[in-house]
């Protein structure tokens, strides 16, 4: 059965229900897929085999006060294993680079840690060019017994 890639929309929140095991890290809350779907700026690209979600690529575009031009973060790319080193994760990212440049997106970008070979050939692949400078990145817990 062939993969078919689809952006989903708002009203797609029925197919999160199906969705193989170890594309998303944690399983599917209806409330925050409905969130997600609803904001125009949140972009959730998913493979389909059937009406099972075998992958995701999850973005958000931004603006910024300062840039002429909105951006486009590429949050996350899932795949479940038995479809990984078949493409599916490329033509998720294809799929959201395709929106963003709808969107009249200057730029996309992505993090990942350097020792992920996957992601780092995937990235590569399309056209990614790691940034020269070493970037490091904070993580700030925002409860309640947090600094702050």
């Amino acid at each position: 059965m062939p993969i078919e890639i689809r952006v989903l929309q708002r009203g797609d929140e029925p197919l999160l229900d199906r969705v193989a095991p170890e594309v998303f890290d944690d399983p599917v809350v209806p409330e925050a897929a409905r969130e997600f779907l609803g904001d125009p700026r949140h972009h959730l690209a998913v493979a389909l085999e059937g009406d099972i979600i075998v992958g995701f690529a999850s973005g958000v575009h931004y603006v910024h006060p300062d840039k002429p031009q909105p951006e486009l973060w590429i949050n996350e790319v899932g795949v479940a294993p038995a479809y990984r080193g078949r493409g599916v994760g490329t033509a998720l990212v294809q799929a959201l680079l395709g929106v963003a440049r709808e969107l009249g997106c200057s730029e996309a970008w992505v993090l990942t840690e350097g020792d992920n070979a996957p992601a780092m050939r995937l990235y590569t692949s399309l056209g990614g060019e790691e940034a020269p400078e070493e970037t490091v990145l904070f993580a700030f817990r925002l409860d309640a017994d947090s600094p702050g």
